[in-house]
């Protein structure tokens, strides 16, 4: 395992890293943690993600933030395999904390198909996707099992 702090900065993504956010997530789609999204969401949303880079500029870590009213919803979180249990996925959470909290945001959601250990170690609760932005909620496959889960703000 190796760490990423402090050797690996975690910043807001910017468009020319969409191809680099599509290859960091493609492994994660594989293994069916990640819904596929097409590289012209992550061309266009680019704006939406953290990222955590290495400090050769490869993309180890990201995590989008869409803002539904007064709620987000992280969604497209994944760390590199051989960064995981490092610390990173903890900073981009925070992160993602911070940047939802100078938008003035409540509540945060998520949808796992994992444990969601990371998410309920960092103040997550499991929810009920009703009260989860309604138009966030009906993009859930419930084939694909997912939990829902918020945090206050």
């Amino acid at each position: 395992m190796r760490h990423c702090a402090p050797e690996c900065a975690v910043r807001p993504a910017h468009a020319g890293d969409g191809p680099a956010l599509a290859a960091l997530s493609r492994p994660f789609v594989r293994l069916g943690a990640l819904r596929e999204r097409p590289l012209s969401l992550y061309l266009s949303r680019s704006s939406d993600f953290l990222v955590a880079q290495a400090p050769d500029g490869s993309l180890e870590g990201c995590v989008g933030l869409s803002e539904h009213a007064a709620d987000g919803v992280l969604y497209n979180f994944c760390v590199a395999s051989h960064r995981q249990g490092s610390g990173m996925g903890g900073r981009l959470l925070r992160a993602a904390f911070a940047r939802a909290r100078e938008r003035a945001l409540s509540t945060l959601f998520t949808a796992t198909t994992g444990s969601g250990r990371l998410f309920l170690g960092h103040g997550f609760l499991p929810a009920s996707p009703e009260l989860a932005p309604a138009a966030w909620a009906r993009t859930l496959d419930p084939g694909r099992n997912a939990k829902v889960l918020a945090r206050s703000l």
